[in-house]
């Protein structure tokens, strides 16, 4: 059990995630959705609102593997809708083709024990689950017991302020998202994916309020997704405190070449800047 210092109202793990944070270098993580075999990405989580880049997923990873992406994450937008691994070959030939060079980051169809650890068996270096979290959060502390707090991560969907399960139908219900993380983070979660739905696919920018309300918590890693377009968006959100960021339009589409963000992050740890410094509220 978590011991906690009543004095200073902090638990030997948000000491943890604190210290972590310090050695860390951020991540830069370019995403690779899939639909159908297809790299694509959605606007605002909506399957209506495709738009396709690739009917080469390995090769697209390959590319970012030469640009010198050391994390993708890999997306099963068909699992994710369906609730069961649909695009598993597809995931297993992206991590067979990047081998070591690059860790890769699943999510999409990941309900239960058994698709986890699965995705784990076949090479990825972390799971993503999402809706499954919010469903049933003792999953969480059960995923975290069996394969290590590194290799298990949370994707938070946000709309209004509520963590929602199928972030894409719109009206999912919600819970409060500063409640769930803290939720989670009590049962040994460390790593959170926080997408903001309504700037995700528009490039935009990211949500940077979100992202810094959910840093401030001190509860675990933030890996900020949705908006991030520009060099300028990776600065802010790593000035925030975030451990990293997700990619993807804005790759596709040629706004931000990943070789020279690549290079940007690469020279500062994750958490640096005056946002990280701040103490907690």
């Amino acid at each position: 059990m978590l011991q906690h210092d009543r004095a200073s109202g902090q638990s030997e793990a948000d000491t943890d995630v604190r210290a972590r944070g310090a050695e860390r270098p951020f991540q830069l993580l370019p995403a690779i959705d899939l639909r159908g075999g297809q790299v694509v990405r959605l606007s605002e989580g909506d399957f209506a609102r495709e738009t396709a880049y690739s009917r080469d997923p390995v090769a697209v990873a390959l590319g970012f593997a030469e640009a010198g992406a050391r994390w993708i994450h890999v997306v099963d937008l068909d699992g994710a809708r369906d609730g069961t691994r649909r695009q598993a070959g597809v995931v297993a030939r992206i991590v067979a083709a990047v081998g070591e060079r690059v860790a890769c980051e699943v999510a999409g169809g990941l309900r239960d024990e058994a698709s986890v650890e699965a995705a784990l068996a076949a090479g990825a270096a972390r799971a993503v689950v999402g809706t499954a979290a919010l469903a049933d959060p003792d999953l969480v502390g059960r995923l975290v017991s069996g394969f290590g707090a590194d290799r298990i991560a949370i994707a938070l969907d946000v709309r209004d302020g509520l963590a929602v399960g199928h972030g894409w139908v719109p009206g999912a219900a919600g819970r409060p998202v500063e409640r769930v993380f803290a939720d989670l983070a009590d049962r040994g979660a460390r790593t959170f994916v926080v997408t903001a739905i309504a700037r995700d696919g528009l490039l935009g920018g990211p949500d940077t309020d979100l992202l810094r309300t959910m840093v401030k918590l001190h509860r675990g890693d933030v890996v900020a997704s949705a908006g991030v377009s520009s060099l300028e968006d990776l600065a802010a959100v790593r000035r925030i405190g975030c451990s990293g960021a997700i990619v993807g339009r804005a790759i596709y589409e040629g706004k931000l070449d990943l070789a020279a963000a690549l290079r940007l992050v690469g020279s500062s740890p994750a958490g640096s800047g005056e946002d990280a410094a701040e103490p907690a509220s």
